[in-house]
């Protein structure tokens, strides 16, 4: 079973939820370390670098709190069974989905009838069990490209692979180029996920290397790739198959790595970029006791959200304290928490609504959890976490093409939110 790693199952509630808006995206005074977290192990022979970034920061943002005015009634309309699907691409002017599916495939579907096909095959490259297999799945701009995040079968390395993609939406296995082939330590934790951000660049989610409580204290050290968002551009430089952008937040620091974009992150399973405002927003799968909703305003100069911030794992689960050895400053607390009292454990995201099938709930962030299945409607605006309905092992809610969102169960279906 598939959970990113973040809790027992256990019966779903009816109500809402045990969730926490919080209303500070400033960064957390230090807090007295929990009673209930897991002892901090001894720390490395070597400290790790500092997760300053460099001096010149990012700039600051003009917040517009996102949310909804209205009072959402949806239905969850089937639209395909598949195995294991965990994951969708948009491909630029193609009314396709592009469905993720962890065993190696990516299977192309026509929502308007189910039809489907496969247009990618790379089951005897990965291996599916636990949180490993085919994870992630992103398009060039033009659509021309294909970049997929899967463990690699012999070592369980991160691989980031490029495909190119013909006309009608095949990708050429012959034309396969690795970008990135990231060792892991633990068989969990791997993240996945990857994005073409707003700049056209790719943005690779990499959890904290697994086991748990970051033992190994990576989440927040600048000198290894694990527990970071990391930002490339795939296109080939004289020293490596992908060019680092020279706006990389600690590029040209000492003992860190220039692919880093943020850092402070337990397992990113999901995250994305707002179509229409280019916020960033990042469900962060919990370890003992809270899952957490990340967003960040997009600059107003043109930047993109996120550059150089730590989200505070491990120094910080949720907005309580977690290792108290790893240093606690400078982190952005997240927008919300929640705990695993009423059967959820790991959370699933999530993705601000912006079709036009539901107008009331347009700008609302999206999401669920794998144990509860419960799909979640967060209105930052109004202080509001609405519980639109339930379905079963929810691994993503994520857009399709035409912005309208799909909920994805690792046991097979994919639905639509659709009105009510």
């Amino acid at each position: 079973m598939l959970s990113a790693c973040g809790g027992d199952d256990a019966p779903a509630s009816d109500d809402a939820g045990p969730a926490v808006i919080v209303t500070t995206t400033t960064p957390a005074d230090t807090a007295e370390p929990s009673d209930t977290g897991p002892d901090a192990t001894e720390p490395p022979a070597t400290e790790p670098p500092t997760t300053e970034p460099p001096a010149t920061e990012p700039p600051a943002a003009e917040p517009v709190t996102p949310g909804f005015d209205g009072d959402p009634q949806v239905t969850f309309t089937e639209i395909v069974q598949l195995q294991q699907p965990l994951g969708l691409g948009i491909r630029p002017d193609d009314p396709t989905l592009y469905l993720v599916e962890q065993p190696g495939r990516v299977t192309g579907v026509n929502p308007g009838t189910g039809d489907t096909r496969v247009v990618l095959d790379i089951t005897d490259l990965t291996v599916a069990r636990g949180e490993r297999g085919l994870l992630g799945l992103a398009f060039s701009p033009d659509g021309s490209l294909a970049h997929v995040n899967h463990t690699d079968a012999d070592t369980g390395a991160t691989i980031v692979a490029e495909y190119t993609v013909t006309d009608d939406g095949m990708f050429d296995p012959a034309s396969r180029r690795v970008l990135l082939d990231i060792p892991q330590p633990y068989a969990n934790h791997n993240g996945g996920h990857v994005v073409t951000g707003p700049d056209g660049l790719l943005y690779i989610g990499m959890g904290d290397g697994g086991s748990g409580g970051d033992p190994e204290r990576l989440a927040l050290d600048l000198t290894t790739l694990q527990g970071k968002l990391l930002r490339i551009d795939p296109t080939p430089s004289a020293d490596l198959p992908y060019t680092i952008p020279d706006d990389n937040p600690w590029v040209g620091a000492d003992d860190a790595l220039p692919e880093i974009f943020a850092i402070g992150l337990r397992n990113p399973w999901k995250f994305g970029f707002d179509p229409e405002t280019d916020d960033l927003w990042i469900a962060d799968v919990g370890q003992n006791r809270f899952e957490e909703i990340n967003h960040v305003p997009a600059p107003t100069d043109g930047t993109v959200a996120g550059a150089g911030l730590s989200f505070g794992w491990s120094a910080f689960e949720g907005t309580e304290r977690f290792n108290d050895d790893v240093d606690p400053d400078g982190h952005t607390d997240p927008v919300l928490t929640y705990d695993h009292s009423q059967g959820e454990c790991s959370i699933s995201g999530g993705a601000p609504y912006r079709g036009e099938a539901i107008p009331e709930l347009v700008g609302g962030y999206v999401y669920s959890d794998f144990c509860s299945g419960r799909v979640f409607a967060l209105d930052l605006a109004g202080g509001r976490n609405l519980l639109l309905g339930q379905l079963t092992s929810v691994t993503a809610v994520l857009p399709g093409p035409d912005q309208e969102l799909y909920v994805i169960s690792q046991n097979g279906p994919v639905h639509r939110i659709d009105p009510g």
